[in-house]
């Protein structure tokens, strides 16, 4: 595995700033927003999770930011020539981006740490920049630098119970 985890900044993603205030006034948070103009329509993809990032989300709570963030992403875009998809993050969710790491602090995560060849699994503490501060099991604090992750994921203690709350909206 040769690729690294990528940052990048949410400040950098158009519009982000103004749905993640819309999105977190509701109670929820953004997690990643992607808009993709077509030739007839311009296509939205959201991700959004709880505020307490171990809670899952359902249909009603996606239901509950489509409502209101589908009219400010037309208002902002200027065009209700839209379709947009509304996610949660499973439970075993995947990291794409590493500014997600600071999203999540309080979640249980295993990151593949290419130093290691190996999986290191723990909960989030703190994350900024250039690196994630894990919890391990054990109690032990391990900071691990994104340019040594391949890939993270969620650990869910509800993985073992098969319990899955992820919304498609």
């Amino acid at each position: 595995m040769n690729q690294n985890m990528e940052y990048t900044s949410y400040k950098s993603i158009k519009y982000y700033s103004e749905c993640a205030a819309l999105v977190e006034g509701l109670g929820y948070k953004l997690v990643e927003l992607k808009i993709v103009p077509a030739k007839t329509i311009t296509k939205i993809s959201a991700m959004v999770c709880a505020a307490d990032v171990n809670t899952n989300m359902g249909v009603n709570d996606c239901a509950k930011v489509h409502r209101v963030l589908l009219p400010k992403l037309e208002e902002l875009l200027g065009t209700e020539e839209t379709s947009m998809e509304l996610t949660s993050p499973g439970i075993e969710h995947n990291l794409k981006n590493a500014a997600e790491f600071s999203i999540f602090v309080g979640r249980n995560v295993r990151v593949w740490d290419k130093t290691l060849t190996d999986w290191v699994g723990g909960k989030i503490l703190s994350a900024d920049e250039t690196s994630v501060t894990l919890q391990k099991d054990d109690g032990t604090q391990i900071t691990e630098s994104f340019e040594n992750i391949a890939k993270a994921k969620f650990i869910s203690a509800s993985t073992s119970m098969g319990i899955s709350k992820n919304c498609n909206f």
